[in-house]
């Protein structure tokens, strides 16, 4: 087997919880690593989710950690038709707890992810995301 521990950088982009409202996003910082990984975790639906009730996750990204914009389909892997930064919506019933992966290949330095909460969510859904960061520019990490 090879040494994939010395090579990868978790870092918190959600912080596990059970959430019925949006976060307040936390600023990820990428620098001295040339690949990232965003893990979303997504616990038993606290609600049935529909059009109208749903969670999205945006995805933003900034040079500078002022200015965020929105990641589009040229900035991520295994997600596409991405609207206005959203990677992933539960607009269905969620009726397992689930694991998605995405690439991000989008260059910036900094990473946020909101959770934004639409509707009515009288029950909260458990929720958690991180950031997996590789290619370091010095490693073991």
């Amino acid at each position: 087997m090879k040494d994939l521990h010395s090579n990868l950088k978790p870092v918190v982009l959600l912080p596990a919880a059970t959430y019925s409202a949006d976060n307040t996003p936390a600023a990820v910082d990428l620098r001295g690593f040339e690949g990232v990984e965003i893990v979303l975790s997504v616990g038993v639906g606290g609600i049935t989710f529909s059009g109208t009730n749903k969670v999205e996750f945006v995805l933003t990204h900034s040079s500078d950690d002022s200015t965020y914009t929105a990641v589009t389909d040229d900035d991520m892997i295994g997600v596409t038709g991405i609207s206005s930064g959203i990677i992933k919506s539960l607009t269905a019933a969620h009726a397992a707890a689930a694991v998605y992966n995405y690439g991000y290949i989008g260059g910036k330095r900094y990473l946020k992810l909101l959770a934004d909460f639409s509707g009515t969510h009288g029950t909260g859904t458990p929720l958690g995301a991180n950031v997996v960061k590789g290619y370091a520019h010095s490693a073991p990490v």
